[in-house]
């Protein structure tokens, strides 16, 4: 079982909670600690969900995966109204969104990978 921290999807993560911290610490007080403490816990949990999957045994990890991308899935729409609200840039929007866009393609991979080996043994 590979470590953590080497993992592509928990380097990636790992790098837009980051992100998400530094660019939330520039919002203005109305939705500072609402749309980024939002923000901010979702990513959090997304990171901590890909942690529980990689050190889960083959049954449970596949319902961590799905968690993960449940919350990527809400980052996303956070994002969004963020954005719509004028609370981020259109800068920060996009460069947040690669980042969620590439976290999704990952997860789905490993989630299909998981799957695939369910099925063969």
């Amino acid at each position: 079982m590979a470590l953590f921290t080497e993992l592509p999807v928990y380097k990636l993560g790992y790098d837009l909670l980051i992100q998400t911290y530094e660019r939330t610490a520039i919002f203005s007080r109305e939705y500072k600690y609402t749309m980024g403490e939002r923000l901010k816990n979702e990513t959090t949990d997304m990171l901590i969900n890909i942690y529980k999957a990689n050190k889960s045994k083959k049954d449970n990890r596949e319902q961590y995966i799905d968690q993960a991308r449940q919350n990527v899935e809400v980052v996303r729409l956070l994002l969004r109204i963020c954005k719509d609200l004028k609370v981020i840039g259109m800068k920060g929007f996009v460069a947040l969104n690669i980042q969620v866009e590439e976290l999704s393609k990952q997860l789905a991979s490993w989630q299909k990978y998981t799957a695939g080996v369910h099925t063969k043994e």
